[in-house]
């Protein structure tokens, strides 16, 4: 159960909030657990939407690799509801089930990643662990990335860290039920 209750019908429906309640809806399908969270705030809200909207739809990074380095921050930070919004994407970007179930162990198994998946992989555990990356380690990845999407892919990695630790700061889950109530 969430450590703050999620905002409730009247909140959304206010002026300041009711405008991006439709747009999260036309733009994710759903009132998410985690923007119901957001909308106590609608200006943080709806500056987390703008920017976490271009880091998933918009970069020139593969998904396969956005979406790998947003699961393994998933698992490194102990975020269950960040990993149960992005299986289904990262399937959908071509990650097979067996690579997301690898994961906590990705080192070992060299057959279901490429050589540029598992530098984005070891990229995110130093970003996640250690913070502090190395300039052999950018060096590797942007001899294979380029600077632009190696910029992207340590962007992604900042960017899920950040939404992982908002989740697990207010302990939003997706299984949690929301209070319809005014």
């Amino acid at each position: 159960m969430a450590h703050l209750p999620y905002a409730r019908t009247a909140a959304l429906a206010t002026p300041e909030a009711a405008p991006l309640v439709e747009r999260i809806v036309a733009e994710r399908g759903e009132l998410l657990h985690l923007y119901q969270m957001l909308l106590h705030s609608p200006p943080l809200a709806e500056g987390w939407l703008h920017y976490l909207t271009r880091v998933r739809q918009r970069l020139d990074l593969p998904g396969d690799l956005r979406e790998l380095v947003i699961m393994q921050v998933a698992h490194l930070n102990g975020a269950p509801y960040e990993a149960a919004q992005h299986a289904p994407i990262a399937e959908r970007e071509g990650v097979s089930a067996a690579a997301l179930a690898a994961l906590p162990a990705w080192q070992a198994a060299e057959d279901l990643f490429t050589p540029t998946q598992r530098l984005a992989l070891a990229l995110a555990d130093t970003m996640t662990r250690q913070v502090q990356v190395g300039a052999e380690q950018i060096g590797a990845v942007r001899a294979a990335l380029g600077e632009r999407q190696t910029v992207e892919l340590v962007g992604v990695i900042a960017a899920y860290n950040m939404v992982s630790r908002f989740l697990e700061a207010l302990h939003i889950h997706h299984d949690d039920a929301r209070d319809p109530r005014p």
